[in-house]
């Protein structure tokens, strides 16, 4: 069975396009976008690739040898995945070169003179090796609210590939790849009936009667060439196939444009681990608990850790407010675009969570313990209200300011809290919501209704 493409995604030189317009044309609408110009001077493109295009795999061995990798092999299938197995990076490339995919007879058939093709991927390259700066996060990739919580909160686990609907990007340090999107309105075609099992390769002889809405899907296509970004937007299903020798750099990430489709796919995940255990709720103490346990160790997290990520992540955006009050004019303030980025993200974190209360999803617990004067003295706080600056500075221009003030931010921050005795204790979700409210009503120059979120333009 053959698939229908629809059309090509479009390619734009990033040197010609502002933040604001990768907003509106792109990130707002959920659509993918190849980007060129963004690589020029990265490290990575020097050191790892020889000039004729191919990667340099003796760097790898040389510098990141020892390094314990895990490692697909795509000739075989395990459960939704490929199998993995763990080597070092030093084997790795000694596999790779004995086994070079340009001396394949077939790129399809995954199998290089009889040995199953092996693919490196999820090395989370950045955190083992920090000093070695091998590329730089494009700006129109730098409101990253997942990755800039995990750097100061590692006790959250890291999400996998593709997983959350969180956005993508991925970059092409060598090589060339083919890529086929299918839009998140026609994803339920690639589902079996039940809507429980997926196509695990499209280019598969794709059974009628199991996937009997496969044939009706219509894919976007485009090939990615070396030195090209790929925008992967929430919710895209993509298979990709390696046409060369290629090493990619991969990110995943979310802000406030497509938080609803985290929430979304965590609700989901769920619902399909009550409906597994259904049949063990008379007998099992705390149903529930169970539950949130199975999700956490499913998906990543459960509704508490996301309602943890969701109130440090509405306070920094707080304190951010409080310091732009102070460091600018209000005048200024008042109309700056800073001021309203930040409150688009705490009215986006404001919707989550009262889809969240509406749920049901922090009943048992109802919130978290927060101290306001603790936390604006624990360090990882601090340096996620420093990301976050840093973020906002490099996204509307604006020079830093002061950051030793924010522990001087006590009595601004315990005056919107003031629903709370002394701003400490539980912080449930009704209370969070007034916080909010009131954040942007006294900080951010607005009442509030003034704001509407790009993402809830125009229907996107």
């Amino acid at each position: 069975m053959g698939i229908r493409i629809g059309g090509q995604i479009e390619k734009v030189n990033a040197k010609e396009l502002s933040y604001s317009e990768f907003v509106l044309k792109y990130m707002e609408k959920n659509q993918p976008v190849v980007m060129i110009g963004l690589m020029d001077d990265w490290k990575a493109c020097k050191d790892w690739v020889f000039d004729n295009g191919k990667p340099n795999l003796q760097f790898f061995s040389t510098h990141f040898g020892n390094s314990r990798v895990q490692v697909a092999d795509c000739g075989t299938k395990e459960f939704t995945d490929q199998k993995r197995v763990e080597m070092s990076v030093s084997e790795f490339v000694d596999h790779w070169l004995e086994n070079s995919m340009e001396e394949q007879s077939g790129a399809s058939t995954n199998l290089s003179h009889g040995h199953h093709v092996l693919y490196l991927k999820d090395w989370h390259f950045v955190k083992e090796y920090p000093e070695y700066l091998a590329y730089t996060t494009p700006l129109f990739f730098c409101d990253d609210w997942l990755n800039l919580y995990l750097d100061n909160y590692r006790s959250w686990t890291p999400l996998h590939a593709d997983v959350f609907r969180s956005y993508s990007w991925s970059a092409n340090v060598c090589g060339r790849k083919q890529w086929l999107f299918l839009s998140p309105s026609q994803c339920n075609r690639v589902f079996d009936r039940n809507m429980k099992g997926s196509v695990y390769n499209i280019f598969d002889d794709v059974s009628e009667k199991e996937f009997p809405s496969f044939k009706e899907a219509t894919w976007l296509e485009c090939t990615q060439e070396q030195n090209e970004i790929i925008f992967v937007p929430s919710g895209w299903y993509h298979q990709v196939h390696n046409l060369e020798d290629t090493i990619s750099i991969n990110h995943n990430w979310f802000n406030s444009y497509n938080l609803s489709w985290v929430w979304d796919l965590l609700l989901r995940d769920y619902d399909e681990a009550k409906e597994y255990i259904e049949d063990i709720r008379d007998i099992c103490d705390d149903f529930e608990g169970l539950c949130q346990r199975n999700l956490a160790a499913n998906t990543g997290m459960n509704f508490n850790d996301f309602y943890f990520f969701l109130t440090h992540f509405c306070l920094a955006n707080v304190v951010e407010l409080c310091c732009l009050r102070r460091n600018c004019e209000n005048s200024i303030h008042s109309s700056s675009l800073v001021a309203q980025h930040l409150a688009m993200n705490l009215r986006s974190v404001q919707k989550i969570v009262l889809e969240i209360e509406s749920v049901g999803g922090l009943a048992g617990n109802r919130g978290i313990f927060l101290d306001i004067r603790e936390t604006l003295d624990d360090p990882s706080f601090l340096n996620l209200c420093t990301g976050l600056e840093r973020v906002c500075g490099m996204m509307h221009k604006l020079k830093s300011g002061n950051i030793d003030t924010k522990k001087d931010l006590v009595d601004d921050l315990m005056d919107l809290d003031s629903i709370r005795t002394n701003g400490s204790g539980v912080f449930k979700a009704e209370e969070l919501v007034i916080f909010i409210d009131k954040a942007i009503a006294n900080l951010g120059g607005t009442n509030g209704d003034e704001i509407v979120l790009l993402s809830e333009r125009d229907g996107a």
